[in-house]
């Protein structure tokens, strides 16, 4: 229990985060665009998580941290096009960034272990 709470409580403030970081963002067309994506994306993890905790079964627990797991790789993305196109400088993205990789490797890693039962 204590894990999954974590887990779940963390992808809850990551998603505030993002909401937040949107929120701070230039409002020239570019940095809404992607933004926008980074919000849809950043804020999936943790709906989509909080829909893994409640699964009926280890098959479809599997199917929704598969979708974390995309949705935290696409997160990666939109971070890394607002640094490389100078809308966000990239001290300001660091821990946003680490908390994303970081998310990645526990959803991975619950993933192997729901398979390998």
């Amino acid at each position: 229990m204590g894990r999954n709470y974590e887990l779940g409580d963390r992808t809850k403030q990551f998603a505030l985060r993002v909401i937040r970081l949107f929120g701070a963002l230039p409002k020239t067309s570019e940095a809404q665009v992607i933004g926008k994506q980074l919000l849809r994306s950043g804020t999936s993890v943790a709906a989509n998580y909080r829909e893994a905790s409640r699964a009926r079964s280890d098959t479809e627990r599997i199917s929704k941290f598969s979708i974390v797991e995309q949705e935290l790789d696409e997160s990666l993305l939109w971070k890394e096009l607002l640094v490389e196109s100078g809308i966000v400088p990239e001290q300001r993205m660091i821990e946003l960034k680490n908390e994303c990789e970081e998310l990645l490797r526990m959803t991975v890693a619950s993933k192997k272990n729901l398979t390998s039962r």
